[in-house]
């Protein structure tokens, strides 16, 4: 015997109330159409549901057994209700965020968890890539949006950008480096010492390149590369070692005091940190709060290390 879920559950909500009134009101629904509808239930049935002539309303053994399986899809019937209504307004659903590997274990593994302390219902995915690996994973759909340094973006690429943080690269060494006892280390005495190469495919790689010969190098000291963040700050922690990193990856990290920035002023790279997403596709509401998130979190975050850039950095 096919029965309909709708009337197993109106019967729940009956059996839940106390009452068809109450039970119509607590499905949205009006008093008459609740009554034909329980009414064909146990015409279809050919039992009665309520025991006649008991008022307040009392369902009858059968009329009881089946509110207990209506009920059981009248919870589920909410879960979902409330599930679409929490995706609908970003509390829940699922981020899948690339970027550039420096970037985001020093700054956005950080947002990621702070973001889940009010949306503890939204599950972060977390990658890593390139530019050229993460504008293909956007397009793939792979990825909703990506964290990472853009200088340009050709027309008609389908992507958009918003700067969330100037490009601003710093010299990083050890805290207890020889040259940070030189109030301004000239640049010949920084190729006095070897170098660390950032991750190949990273930006920061023809940054170094550019650098050292800018410092009139002929050949570079390289004595360690293709290493993650912590791969990097391990080493020149034990070495006299120099790298080029981002500015704002040495400040989420000196509260560790582990590595800081040289007092020497190189030039700026002509790109910024970004959000890159694509302008065709939909996003799920979590993954536009996320993006929210992190552009507020940057935003704080400029104006702390515009402070520490110009008081420690280069004391200007």
């Amino acid at each position: 015997m096919k029965i309909d879920e709708r009337h197993l559950i109106q019967l729940a909500a009956v059996v839940k109330a106390g009452g068809v009134t109450e039970g119509a009101a607590l499905l949205g629904l009006a008093q008459p159409a609740m009554s034909r509808a329980l009414s064909m239930l146990e015409k279809r049935v050919g039992e009665p549901l309520f025991v006649k002539g008991r008022r307040p309303l009392q369902a009858t053994p059968f009329g009881l057994s089946l509110a207990e399986h209506g009920l059981v899809m009248l919870a589920a019937s909410r879960k979902a209700s409330d599930l679409v209504d929490s995706f609908r307004m970003g509390r829940s659903g699922v981020v899948r965020v690339g970027g550039t590997p420096f970037f985001m274990d020093a700054l956005i593994a950080q947002f990621c968890a702070e973001f889940q302390q009010t949306h503890p219902d939204v599950r972060v995915e977390q990658s890593y890539g390139y530019l050229p690996d993460l504008r293909a994973a956007l397009k793939a759909d792979q990825i909703d949006l990506a964290v990472c340094p853009i200088d340009i973006l050709e027309e008609g690429s389908g992507l958009e950008f918003q700067q969330i943080l100037p490009g601003r690269n710093v010299i990083a060494c050890r805290s207890t480096h020889p040259l940070l006892m030189k109030r301004r280390p000239r640049p010949g005495e920084l190729l006095d010492y070897p170098w660390v190469a950032p991750p190949p495919g990273s930006p920061l790689l023809a940054d170094l390149r550019a650098l050292l010969l800018s410092f009139g190098a002929t050949e570079i000291k390289i004595r360690y590369s293709g290493g993650s963040l912590m791969g990097v700050i391990n080493y020149l922690k034990a070495a006299d070692a120099l790298t080029i990193m981002p500015h704002s990856v040495v400040f989420a990290l000196r509260k560790e005091k582990a590595i800081t920035a040289l007092p020497v002023n190189i030039p700026h790279p002509e790109r910024a940190l970004a959000i890159l997403t694509r302008t065709d596709a939909p996003r799920a509401p979590a993954v536009d709060h996320f993006a929210e998130f992190v552009r507020s979190g940057f935003e704080s975050l400029r104006h702390l290390i515009k402070r520490h850039e110009e008081a420690v950095v280069w004391g200007n």
